[in-house]
Order: structure tokens, then sequence, then C-alpha cells
């Protein structure tokens, strides 16, 4: 009984000072933050900010943009199409002037060249149609910019962290695994927000691409079966 008397205190002490342990490392970890992460990455989280922000709103304004070009135009070319079948050449280029859409202003352009030759007009509406793509896909490739450039300035973060730290470590001439590991994740921080907005930043350039290729399979379309209508016999 005596044997187990002494046994037990010395038994419960190193369990109650793992628990508290565990507990401190608990209360650590909960009060580690996103947005304390984002702070201790350094200065060169303030560029990759800056392109975040700056994809985000080419983005959202080309997004808009794009999506007025792109709707649906099946009501403008059958108007058209009716207002030359019946001679009214002013009404259809009237009705394309109205409609403030890139297949408008191509068609406009078309119907302003009639009278002259085919080849004429094909260019005309061809060289409109360059415009408007060109047009549509301004500033879409800084999406694609960023989307290298962003995980670029994130591993430059890291890498100066790095140095910096072991610059620290040869100054006091002792290696402190619990300094390196603790400055080394902080700035690996800005390789990760990096590699985060890069694959962001990628994602929505090939969405904005796809998205203005649609557009100009439609136009390449609807131009043609405008020639065509302009190459039927009476026309």
């Amino acid at each position: 009984m005596l044997l187990l008397q002494i046994d037990s205190p010395v038994n419960t002490l190193p369990t109650d000072t793992l628990h508290a342990a565990a507990s401190q490392t608990v209360q650590i970890a909960q009060e580690l933050r996103f947005i304390d992460l984002l702070f201790k990455g350094g200065w060169v989280m303030i560029p990759i900010a800056l392109l975040a922000f700056i994809g985000l709103v080419i983005f959202v304004e080309r997004y808009i943009t794009i999506r007025k070009a792109s709707r649906d135009e099946t009501n403008l070319l059958s108007q058209v199409k009716q207002s030359i079948l019946s001679g009214k050449l002013d009404s259809a280029i009237a009705i394309c002037r109205n409609s403030n859409t890139p297949l408008g202003r191509m068609l406009q352009k078309g119907l302003l060249r009639i009278g002259r030759p085919i080849k004429d007009i094909e260019a005309a509406i061809e060289n409109v149609g360059k415009l408007e793509v060109s047009k549509l896909e301004k500033n879409i490739s800084l999406l694609g910019i960023i989307a290298g450039i962003a995980p670029m300035l994130g591993f430059v973060g890291t890498i100066i962290g790095v140095i910096t730290i072991f610059h620290d470590v040869s100054i006091k001439g002792v290696i402190e695994i619990g300094t390196i590991s603790g400055g080394l994740y902080t700035k690996m921080i800005t390789s990760a927000a990096g590699l985060i907005i890069g694959i962001i930043a990628y994602v929505l350039y090939h969405i904005l691409n796809i998205m203005v290729d649609r557009i100009i399979l439609k136009m390449e379309t609807d131009a043609i079966e405008f020639i065509d209508l302009l190459e039927e016999p009476g026309k």
C-alpha cells in the first residue's frame, strides 16, 4: 500500500504536464488567425495584394463587357434580313446602328459597302470584326501576366526570409530549431499567397478567353450568313 501511495503522485505528474502542454498548444493554434498570417508575410505581401486587386478589377470589368457583347443577336440578323429582302437598306443600317453591339457594327459596315464587290464587303466586315475582338480582349493578357508574376513574387519573399533567418543564425553562432522553423513558416506564407493568386488569375484568364472565343465564333457565323444573303440572286 505504501508503494502504491508513493507511485501515485509520480505517475500523475507527467500526465498533468502533458495535458497542460497539449491545452497550451491548442490555445496557441486557435489564436493563429488567417489575417495574422498575412501580416507575418512581410512587405512582399503588399505587391501580391496589389496584383490580386488589379486582377479582380480587370476580371469584373471584362466579364461585364463581354457579357454585354455576347447577347443573343438572332433578332438583329433576322431584322436585317427582312429589311434587305424588302429593299429597305436605310432601315437595315439604322437597326444595326441602334443595336450598339459588335455584330451590329460589323453588319453596318457591310451594309454601307453594298454596291461594291463582295470581296470588298467581306474585307470591311473582317476589319471591323478584328477591331471588335481587340476591344473584347483588352487587358485580358494582364491576367495572364499576373498569373505568372504572383507565384514568383511569393518565392522571392520566401527566399528573402530564408536568407534573413540564416543571417541571424550566423551572427548568433547557434542553430536553434525553434527560431528557424518559426521564421521559415511565416516566410513561406508569401509563397502560398503568390501561388493562390496565380492560380486564381490563371483560371479567370482562361474563363474570359473562352467567353471571347464563343463570341468570335458567333460573329464569324453571322457574318458568313450575311455574306451569303448578299450573294443570293437579285440582291
